[in-house]
């Protein structure tokens, strides 16, 4: 008789914590700040407020989360083809997913849908990040062990810093990390060129823009072990060890990771944009963390009665993610409440993004409630 696995319902909350803070609370809370208008209140956007460089602040971390959860999730979606002889069929479904998970991507930075090939951008997208790492990782968990997945972790954090800091390539490069010198920038300028994000074509020359400077071809190298730390921390909440032991090792390796991040972060700077190797630790350590806390909590002890609104932005993420990116409700809140600007002035748009918010949050909702679960 097959032994059914228990559900981890503390990775669908914090999932449905991340979605939530990304597709409802983020479009909240910067209306919300423009109409008061308190500096005690701008102060605490911080929390809502990628960093512009270097550095890294809590809104930091939900793309990294996203790609994170992508792992742990593997040792249960993935266990029983781990001893197939014949991998085919999984690798199948792999590639369908990293197709779509690309074209979802396309599509959620607004460009597929504009019909505007001059605005098509090839590589620009958490989900492309995500697919990328998904790919790579699964691979690597069907086919390896954890010793040789470790290593290869470590080797690819070990090969972006080397590049970065070494290696020079048309003015960019040799540990340069600014904006506009680092290496991870000149390689996507040269690989991606016209399809670039932000890129534009003006008299035959390409024009990057002054402000778009995330990067995504080096940067893949560390896309992967971002969701590599993932699997690393899926494997050990499927283990059969006491959850004293699993909440020991979450926490204790996330400690571990953030300290070694930040001390690393002296010499090779902690960015997100340019997806450093010491931002990955930092972030990943970060990630142990919270998933130890939802595990101790839901998972070990038992307190999972009032969760049920979590999951249902995290049981349906990629769903969540595209329809936020893709369709904006806001009309919809136009159309009904147009006539409340006159009375409420600046809280308008805070009307139309709690709408926009509670429109989302609907659509998910039928579709738990009906067992609807969108899987790419």
């Amino acid at each position: 008789m097959a032994v059914l696995t228990k559900r981890l319902e503390s990775l669908d909350a914090l999932r449905g914590f991340d979605l939530f803070c990304l597709v409802a609370l983020e479009g909240i809370m910067h209306p919300l700040g423009n109409a008061l208008n308190q500096s005690w209140y701008d102060s605490f956007l911080w929390c809502f407020t990628h960093k512009t460089w270097e550095g890294f602040s809590s809104w930091d971390l939900v793309m990294p989360l996203f790609m994170f959860m992508s792992g742990v999730s593997m040792p249960y979606s993935f266990a029983k083809y781990k001893n197939m002889p014949d991998k085919r069929s999984v690798y199948r479904r792999i590639g369908k997913r990293v197709l779509l998970l690309w074209i979802f991507g396309i599509m959620c930075q607004g460009n597929l849908l504009g019909l505007d090939p001059q605005k098509i951008y090839l590589f620009s997208n958490t989900l492309q990040a995500i697919a990328v790492g998904y790919l790579f990782t699964a691979l690597l968990y069907l086919n390896s062990r954890r010793s040789v997945q470790i290593v290869i972790a470590v080797v690819l954090l070990l090969i972006y810093w080397a590049a970065m800091q070494f290696i020079s390539f048309n003015g960019f490069g040799g540990g340069n990390y600014t904006a506009d010198g680092n290496l991870a920038e000149g390689i996507d300028r040269y690989v991606l060129g016209r399809f670039r994000d932000q890129s534009t074509v003006v008299d035959g020359v390409i024009d990057y823009g002054i402000t778009y400077r995330y990067t995504w071809i080096l940067s893949s190298l560390t896309f992967v072990v971002t969701v590599l730390t993932g699997l690393f921390a899926g494997q050990i909440l499927k283990t059969q060890m006491d959850g004293k032991r699993k909440l020991q090792l979450l926490f204790g390796i996330g400690a571990a990771m953030v300290i070694v991040g930040w001390t690393w972060g002296l010499v090779l700077p902690v960015i997100k944009h340019i997806w450093t190797s010491s931002m990955v630790l930092v972030s990943s350590g970060y990630c142990f963390l919270l998933m130890g806390l939802f595990y101790y909590w839901i998972d070990y002890k038992g307190h999972n009665k009032n969760i049920t609104w979590l999951k249902v932005y995290g049981m349906n993420s990629i769903t969540a993610y595209v329809i936020a990116e893709v369709i904006h409700f806001r009309s919809i809140g136009e159309s009904l409440f147009h006539g409340t600007e006159q009375y409420i002035g600046d809280f308008y748009p805070v009307l139309l993004a709690v709408t926009n918010a509670l429109i989302i949050y609907l659509i998910l909702w039928l579709l738990y409630k009906r067992n609807i679960f969108l899987k790419v």
